[in-house]
Protein backbone atom coordinates (compact mmCIF):
# COMPACT_ATOMS: atom_id res chain seq x y z
CA UNK A 1 0.00 0.00 0.00
CA UNK A 2 1.66 3.41 -0.97
CA UNK A 3 1.00 5.99 1.66
CA UNK A 4 -0.91 8.94 1.16
CA UNK A 5 0.12 12.53 0.09
CA UNK A 6 0.82 15.08 2.53
CA UNK A 7 -2.46 17.14 1.20
CA UNK A 8 -4.76 13.68 0.85
CA UNK A 9 -3.25 13.13 4.78
CA UNK A 10 -5.05 16.25 5.69
CA UNK A 11 -8.34 15.86 4.24
CA UNK A 12 -8.09 12.56 5.65
CA UNK A 13 -8.24 14.12 9.11
CA UNK A 14 -10.87 16.29 8.34
CA UNK A 15 -12.90 13.45 7.20
CA UNK A 16 -12.53 11.70 10.03
CA UNK A 17 -13.77 14.96 11.78
CA UNK A 18 -16.99 15.02 9.70
CA UNK A 19 -17.81 11.15 10.14
CA UNK A 20 -16.62 10.68 13.88
CA UNK A 21 -20.26 9.41 15.33
CA UNK A 22 -21.34 8.03 12.29
CA UNK A 23 -23.38 5.16 12.55
CA UNK A 24 -22.05 1.61 12.08
CA UNK A 25 -24.68 -0.18 10.17
CA UNK A 26 -28.35 0.38 9.01
CA UNK A 27 -29.38 2.88 5.98
CA UNK A 28 -27.48 5.69 7.47
CA UNK A 29 -24.13 3.78 7.56
CA UNK A 30 -24.81 2.66 4.05
CA UNK A 31 -25.27 6.51 2.69
CA UNK A 32 -21.82 7.13 4.40
CA UNK A 33 -20.22 4.12 2.66
CA UNK A 34 -21.26 4.93 -0.32
CA UNK A 35 -20.41 8.51 -0.78
CA UNK A 36 -17.18 8.05 0.34
CA UNK A 37 -17.00 5.17 -2.58
CA UNK A 38 -18.16 7.97 -5.18
CA UNK A 39 -15.61 10.78 -3.46
CA UNK A 40 -12.78 8.67 -3.51
CA UNK A 41 -13.93 7.52 -7.26
CA UNK A 42 -13.66 11.38 -8.23
CA UNK A 43 -10.47 12.25 -6.71
CA UNK A 44 -9.22 9.35 -8.20
CA UNK A 45 -10.37 10.55 -11.67
CA UNK A 46 -9.12 14.45 -10.61
CA UNK A 47 -6.12 14.21 -13.72
CA UNK A 48 -8.68 12.82 -16.55
CA UNK A 49 -11.53 15.09 -15.35
CA UNK A 50 -9.87 18.55 -16.00
CA UNK A 51 -8.76 17.41 -19.08
CA UNK A 52 -12.03 16.23 -20.50
CA UNK A 53 -13.48 19.53 -18.71
CA UNK A 54 -10.78 21.59 -20.34
CA UNK A 55 -11.90 19.70 -23.95
CA UNK A 56 -15.37 20.57 -23.47
CA UNK A 57 -14.65 24.30 -22.75
CA UNK A 58 -12.52 24.68 -25.69
CA UNK A 59 -15.45 23.05 -27.61
CA UNK A 60 -17.92 25.92 -26.00
CA UNK A 61 -15.75 29.32 -25.55
CA UNK A 62 -12.42 28.79 -27.16
CA UNK A 63 -12.83 31.44 -29.99
CA UNK A 64 -11.66 29.90 -34.02
CA UNK A 65 -9.65 32.87 -34.66
CA UNK A 66 -7.48 33.04 -31.73
CA UNK A 67 -3.79 33.28 -32.35
CA UNK A 68 -3.02 30.09 -30.12
CA UNK A 69 -4.49 27.36 -31.83
CA UNK A 70 -6.87 25.54 -30.10
CA UNK A 71 -4.93 22.17 -30.04
CA UNK A 72 -1.87 23.67 -29.07
CA UNK A 73 -3.66 25.34 -25.94
CA UNK A 74 -5.50 22.18 -24.76
CA UNK A 75 -1.72 20.77 -24.74
CA UNK A 76 -0.26 23.79 -22.87
CA UNK A 77 -3.53 23.43 -20.27
CA UNK A 78 -2.64 19.42 -20.02
CA UNK A 79 0.57 20.16 -18.93
CA UNK A 80 -0.51 22.62 -16.41
CA UNK A 81 -2.62 20.31 -15.15
CA UNK A 82 0.03 17.51 -14.53
CA UNK A 83 1.95 20.27 -13.33
CA UNK A 84 -0.80 21.24 -10.32
CA UNK A 85 -0.63 17.63 -9.74
CA UNK A 86 2.72 17.63 -8.67
CA UNK A 87 2.51 21.14 -7.15
CA UNK A 88 -0.70 20.68 -4.95
CA UNK A 89 0.65 16.99 -3.48
CA UNK A 90 -1.67 15.30 -5.94
CA UNK A 91 0.30 12.94 -7.31
CA UNK A 92 3.76 11.43 -5.93
CA UNK A 93 6.79 11.68 -8.15
CA UNK A 94 6.88 7.66 -8.84
CA UNK A 95 2.98 7.64 -10.17
CA UNK A 96 4.61 10.64 -12.35
CA UNK A 97 7.12 7.87 -13.73
CA UNK A 98 3.99 5.73 -14.11
CA UNK A 99 1.93 8.17 -16.18
CA UNK A 100 4.79 8.89 -18.26
CA UNK A 101 5.04 5.54 -19.44
CA UNK A 102 0.70 5.56 -20.58
CA UNK A 103 1.95 8.99 -22.19
CA UNK A 104 4.44 7.44 -24.50
CA UNK A 105 2.42 3.63 -25.23
CA UNK A 106 -0.46 5.99 -25.99
CA UNK A 107 1.44 8.31 -28.27
CA UNK A 108 3.55 5.69 -30.05
CA UNK A 109 0.24 4.11 -30.90
CA UNK A 110 -1.67 7.82 -32.00
CA UNK A 111 1.08 8.27 -34.38
CA UNK A 112 0.20 4.62 -36.05
CA UNK A 113 -3.25 4.82 -36.00
CA UNK A 114 -3.70 8.61 -37.34
CA UNK A 115 -1.45 7.56 -40.00
CA UNK A 116 -3.47 4.64 -41.23
CA UNK A 117 -6.62 6.54 -41.03
CA UNK A 118 -8.34 5.10 -37.88
CA UNK A 119 -9.05 8.27 -36.40
CA UNK A 120 -7.67 12.01 -36.70
CA UNK A 121 -7.32 15.23 -35.56
CA UNK A 122 -7.88 18.90 -36.21
CA UNK A 123 -4.81 19.89 -38.31
CA UNK A 124 -4.14 23.33 -36.60
CA UNK A 125 -1.42 23.87 -33.87
CA UNK A 126 2.46 23.14 -34.08
CA UNK A 127 2.78 21.30 -30.61
CA UNK A 128 2.32 18.22 -32.56
CA UNK A 129 3.76 15.21 -34.11
CA UNK A 130 3.08 14.08 -37.10
CA UNK A 131 -0.86 14.24 -37.56
CA UNK A 132 -0.53 13.94 -33.67
CA UNK A 133 -1.28 17.15 -31.17
CA UNK A 134 0.56 16.44 -28.19
CA UNK A 135 -2.11 16.68 -25.91
CA UNK A 136 -3.52 13.65 -27.04
CA UNK A 137 -0.84 11.61 -25.22
CA UNK A 138 -1.90 13.31 -22.09
CA UNK A 139 -5.17 11.26 -22.37
CA UNK A 140 -3.57 8.27 -21.85
CA UNK A 141 -2.00 9.89 -19.03
CA UNK A 142 -5.37 10.32 -17.38
CA UNK A 143 -6.12 6.50 -17.15
CA UNK A 144 -2.37 5.83 -15.82
CA UNK A 145 -3.40 8.79 -13.00
CA UNK A 146 -6.47 7.13 -12.17
CA UNK A 147 -5.30 3.83 -12.26
CA UNK A 148 -2.20 4.19 -9.67
CA UNK A 149 -4.52 6.39 -7.91
CA UNK A 150 -6.99 4.34 -7.16
CA UNK A 151 -4.74 1.41 -6.30
CA UNK A 152 -3.60 3.98 -3.43
CA UNK A 153 -6.92 5.51 -2.60
CA UNK A 154 -8.64 1.89 -1.78
CA UNK A 155 -5.77 0.72 -0.39
CA UNK A 156 -6.40 -2.47 -3.57
CA UNK A 157 -5.88 -5.98 -2.65
CA UNK A 158 -6.14 -9.10 -4.33
CA UNK A 159 -7.33 -12.93 -4.16
CA UNK A 160 -5.95 -15.22 -6.49
CA UNK A 161 -4.33 -12.62 -8.92
CA UNK A 162 -2.18 -14.45 -11.80
CA UNK A 163 1.40 -14.53 -12.52
CA UNK A 164 2.80 -11.40 -13.49
CA UNK A 165 5.32 -12.77 -16.38
CA UNK A 166 1.54 -14.12 -17.84
CA UNK A 167 -0.18 -11.32 -18.03
CA UNK A 168 2.79 -9.22 -19.12
CA UNK A 169 2.85 -11.55 -22.31
CA UNK A 170 -0.80 -11.24 -22.40
CA UNK A 171 -0.52 -7.12 -22.46
CA UNK A 172 2.19 -7.49 -25.07
CA UNK A 173 0.36 -9.30 -27.15
CA UNK A 174 -2.55 -7.01 -27.14
CA UNK A 175 -0.54 -3.63 -28.08
CA UNK A 176 0.51 -5.68 -30.77
CA UNK A 177 -2.40 -6.79 -31.69
CA UNK A 178 -3.56 -2.74 -31.60
CA UNK A 179 -0.57 -2.75 -34.88
CA UNK A 180 -1.25 -5.63 -36.41
CA UNK A 181 -4.61 -6.17 -37.51
CA UNK A 182 -4.35 -4.04 -40.20
CA UNK A 183 -2.57 -6.37 -41.77
CA UNK A 184 -3.44 -10.12 -39.84
CA UNK A 185 -6.26 -11.60 -38.48
CA UNK A 186 -7.82 -9.50 -35.53
CA UNK A 187 -7.39 -11.50 -32.81
CA UNK A 188 -8.97 -9.29 -30.20
CA UNK A 189 -11.82 -11.75 -29.59
CA UNK A 190 -9.04 -14.55 -28.74
CA UNK A 191 -7.08 -12.20 -26.60
CA UNK A 192 -10.69 -11.52 -24.55
CA UNK A 193 -10.93 -15.00 -23.85
CA UNK A 194 -7.57 -15.58 -22.57
CA UNK A 195 -8.47 -12.00 -20.31
CA UNK A 196 -11.42 -14.15 -18.66
CA UNK A 197 -9.62 -17.24 -18.23
CA UNK A 198 -6.86 -15.26 -16.76
CA UNK A 199 -8.41 -12.99 -14.34
CA UNK A 200 -11.59 -14.89 -13.55
CA UNK A 201 -10.74 -16.62 -10.44
CA UNK A 202 -9.15 -13.22 -9.17
CA UNK A 203 -11.37 -11.27 -6.41
CA UNK A 204 -10.69 -7.60 -6.35
CA UNK A 205 -10.48 -6.07 -1.92
CA UNK A 206 -11.34 -2.86 -2.08
CA UNK A 207 -11.64 -1.06 1.65
CA UNK A 208 -14.10 2.25 1.25
CA UNK A 209 -14.36 3.20 5.11
CA UNK A 210 -15.58 0.54 7.50
CA UNK A 211 -16.24 -1.90 4.33
CA UNK A 212 -14.22 -3.47 2.18
CA UNK A 213 -15.94 -4.39 -1.54
CA UNK A 214 -14.76 -7.55 -2.89
CA UNK A 215 -15.34 -7.78 -6.35
CA UNK A 216 -14.68 -9.67 -9.36
CA UNK A 217 -11.83 -8.32 -11.16
CA UNK A 218 -13.27 -9.12 -14.28
CA UNK A 219 -16.06 -7.00 -13.77
CA UNK A 220 -14.16 -3.97 -12.47
CA UNK A 221 -12.46 -4.13 -15.56
CA UNK A 222 -15.78 -4.28 -17.91
CA UNK A 223 -17.07 -1.39 -15.73
CA UNK A 224 -13.89 1.36 -16.01
CA UNK A 225 -13.91 0.25 -19.40
CA UNK A 226 -17.83 1.76 -19.93
CA UNK A 227 -16.90 4.69 -18.24
CA UNK A 228 -14.14 5.64 -20.58
CA UNK A 229 -15.94 4.63 -23.17
CA UNK A 230 -18.35 7.29 -22.38
CA UNK A 231 -15.44 9.67 -21.77
CA UNK A 232 -14.54 9.03 -25.13
CA UNK A 233 -17.66 10.37 -26.71
CA UNK A 234 -16.89 13.17 -24.91
CA UNK A 235 -14.09 13.52 -26.18
CA UNK A 236 -15.50 13.47 -29.92
CA UNK A 237 -18.49 15.36 -29.43
CA UNK A 238 -16.07 18.47 -28.73
CA UNK A 239 -14.28 17.80 -31.31
CA UNK A 240 -11.10 16.64 -29.65
CA UNK A 241 -10.68 14.07 -32.93
CA UNK A 242 -12.97 12.24 -34.88
CA UNK A 243 -13.69 8.56 -36.27
CA UNK A 244 -14.51 8.25 -39.89
CA UNK A 245 -17.83 8.05 -39.14
CA UNK A 246 -17.65 11.13 -37.40
CA UNK A 247 -16.71 13.46 -39.92
CA UNK A 248 -19.60 14.70 -41.62
CA UNK A 249 -21.43 15.30 -38.47
CA UNK A 250 -21.20 13.40 -35.10
CA UNK A 251 -23.11 10.20 -33.75
CA UNK A 252 -22.08 8.41 -30.94
CA UNK A 253 -18.49 6.18 -31.02
CA UNK A 254 -19.40 2.34 -32.52
CA UNK A 255 -20.07 -0.25 -29.24
CA UNK A 256 -17.29 -2.19 -30.99
CA UNK A 257 -15.34 0.37 -29.00
CA UNK A 258 -15.66 -1.10 -25.81
CA UNK A 259 -13.94 -3.97 -26.39
CA UNK A 260 -10.84 -1.98 -27.34
CA UNK A 261 -11.20 0.34 -24.42
CA UNK A 262 -11.43 -3.51 -22.43
CA UNK A 263 -8.14 -4.39 -24.09
CA UNK A 264 -6.26 -1.51 -23.26
CA UNK A 265 -7.43 -1.58 -19.78
CA UNK A 266 -5.67 -5.10 -19.48
CA UNK A 267 -2.37 -3.03 -20.93
CA UNK A 268 -3.02 -0.44 -18.20
CA UNK A 269 -3.26 -2.42 -15.45
CA UNK A 270 -0.17 -4.61 -16.10
CA UNK A 271 1.97 -1.52 -16.59
CA UNK A 272 0.97 -0.54 -13.19
CA UNK A 273 1.48 -3.71 -11.54
CA UNK A 274 5.05 -3.68 -12.24
CA UNK A 275 5.52 -0.71 -10.17
CA UNK A 276 2.97 -1.65 -7.54
CA UNK A 277 2.78 -5.49 -7.43
CA UNK A 278 -0.58 -7.11 -6.54
CA UNK A 279 -0.56 -8.07 -3.01
CA UNK A 280 -3.23 -10.04 -1.12
CA UNK A 281 -5.27 -7.96 0.92
CA UNK A 282 -3.94 -6.17 4.42
CA UNK A 283 -7.22 -6.00 6.54
CA UNK A 284 -9.90 -8.77 7.53
CA UNK A 285 -11.33 -10.95 4.73
CA UNK A 286 -14.95 -10.84 4.79
CA UNK A 287 -17.18 -13.61 5.55
CA UNK A 288 -19.93 -15.77 3.37
CA UNK A 289 -22.78 -13.01 4.20
CA UNK A 290 -20.16 -10.38 2.80
CA UNK A 291 -19.87 -8.30 5.85
CA UNK A 292 -16.37 -7.05 7.24
CA UNK A 293 -15.65 -9.28 10.45
CA UNK A 294 -14.79 -6.40 12.10
CA UNK A 295 -18.48 -4.48 11.84
CA UNK A 296 -19.85 -7.21 14.22
CA UNK A 297 -17.43 -6.08 16.75
CA UNK A 298 -18.05 -2.02 17.13
CA UNK A 299 -15.74 -1.86 20.21
CA UNK A 300 -12.80 -3.37 17.94
CA UNK A 301 -13.44 -1.48 14.14
CA UNK A 302 -10.34 0.10 12.76
CA UNK A 303 -11.97 3.08 11.13
CA UNK A 304 -10.09 3.22 7.43
CA UNK A 305 -8.52 6.78 6.42
CA UNK A 306 -10.88 7.70 3.90
CA UNK A 307 -8.39 8.80 1.43
CA UNK A 308 -6.92 5.00 1.93
CA UNK A 309 -3.86 5.39 3.65
CA UNK A 310 -2.91 2.08 5.59
CA UNK A 311 -4.87 2.31 9.45
CA UNK A 312 -2.89 1.63 12.38
CA UNK A 313 -3.95 -1.40 13.82
CA UNK A 314 -4.88 -1.33 17.30
CA UNK A 315 -3.19 -2.57 20.21
CA UNK A 316 -3.33 -6.13 21.10
CA UNK A 317 -4.59 -6.33 24.39
CA UNK A 318 -2.58 -7.99 27.45
CA UNK A 319 -3.38 -11.29 28.35
CA UNK A 320 -3.15 -12.31 31.63
CA UNK A 321 -1.07 -14.84 33.04
CA UNK A 322 -3.26 -17.89 34.43
CA UNK A 323 -1.93 -19.46 37.68
CA UNK A 324 -1.95 -23.26 38.18
CA UNK A 325 -3.52 -24.70 41.01
CA UNK A 326 -1.45 -26.05 43.49
CA UNK A 327 1.21 -24.08 42.56
CA UNK A 328 1.03 -22.49 46.37
CA UNK A 329 -1.03 -19.42 45.22
CA UNK A 330 -5.39 -19.30 45.82
CA UNK A 331 -6.77 -21.54 42.81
Amino acid sequence: MQRATSLEQRIDAVAHRILQGAPIDGFRAGVVEFSVFVLKQAWACVFGAALLLAIVAARLWYPDDAALARNDALTLTAVAIQIAMLAFRLETGRELWVIVLFHLTGTAMELFKTDVGSWAYAADGILRIGGVPLFSGFMYAAVGSYMVRVHRLFDLGFTRYPRRWLTTVLAVAIYANFFTHHWFWDLRWVLVVCIVLLWSPTIMHARVWRRTLRLPLIAVFAGVSAFIYIAENIGTWAGAWAYPDQVESWQPVSLSKLSSWFLLMIISVVMVTWVYPPAPPAGPVENDEGADAAASAPSEIVQAPVTGAAPVPPEPPRRRRRRRAGAGLPS
